[in-house]
Formats: structure tokens, sequence, C-alpha cells
């Protein structure tokens, strides 16, 4: 059974309270609860995490090395800002998603800019919490391929 890290920055402990009408109704728990039913479904264990502090998150990325096959990732600000997550990603060579509740692109100019992106596998945004279930989706698909041809070349 495939384990996946759900991992979430800064200021989305606030989600349902801040800004509403750009995130929407929905709280980090909603969104944990319908990761947890989907995880289900695929037959895959997720850890649901949350930090609004960039260390905490580079530890739960480095830890994820040992014990999840797997993270998808929405880092919220520091997406634009932290070099220092892109290379915590790079340590740990598991697969990324990027998620993202917002479209960055049709946001902010500064937020068109991902240090994430770059190293993610894939980057989906602009879905809502849709999102997140889109990610779980397209990370079984990745960790289903990549073991499908792991037992074909070994």
């Amino acid at each position: 059974m495939n384990s996946i890290l759900v991992l979430n920055g800064p200021n989305l402990n606030l989600l349902g309270q801040r800004e509403p009408d750009v995130y929407g109704p929905e709280t980090i728990d909603d969104i944990r609860l319908v990761c947890e039913e989907r995880a289900r479904q695929l037959e895959m264990m997720i850890s649901f995490e949350q930090s609004n502090y960039e260390g905490a998150l580079i530890d739960q990325i480095q830890g994820a090395r040992n014990k999840h096959d797997g993270i998808i990732f929405n880092p919220g600000a520091y997406t634009h800002t932290s070099i220092a997550l892109m290379d915590a990603i790079l340590s740990v060579s598991l697969p990324v998603l990027e998620v993202h509740l917002t479209n960055i692109f049709r946001r902010e100019e500064f937020r068109s800019k991902s240090f994430v992106s770059p190293v993610a596998h894939g980057v989906i945004c602009g879905l809502g919490p849709y999102g997140y279930l889109a990610a779980l989706d397209a990370m079984n698909q990745i960790l289903s391929s990549s073991a499908r041809n792991n037992r074909e070349s070994g």
C-alpha cells in the first residue's frame, strides 16, 4: 500500500476564514477528510500535515524519504520565495505534485514564479479543493506506472 505525505504550507490552517472569496469556504479539515476518503478508495495511506514554518516543512519533506512513496505539496506563499524547500524536494528523490487552490498564474505577477514547480513531477492549480483529489489520483497513477516499470525491468 502506497503512503503519501500531503503537506500544506503557511496560512492554509486559516482556510474557510481567510479570504473565502479567493480560497473558498472549505477548511483545511474539510480538505483532509475528502483526501482521506479518496486515499481509502485508492487503497493508499496518507499523512496530512500543515505548518506555518519553513523549517518544519523542510523537516517533513526530508522525513518523507524513508516513510512515504510520494508527496503532495501546497507550499502556500513559500512557493514564490523558498529555495530551501526546492532543495529539500531535490534531496528526497520522491515524486512531488505541487497543488494550489487558486490559479497562481491569474493572480498577482509575483505569484506566477514558483521555486517548487521546476522540481515537481507536476503542478495542479486553480481547481480549489478538487486539486488535492486530482493530485491523489495522479500520484496513484505515477506510483503504479513506476511499480510496473520496475517489475518489467527487474
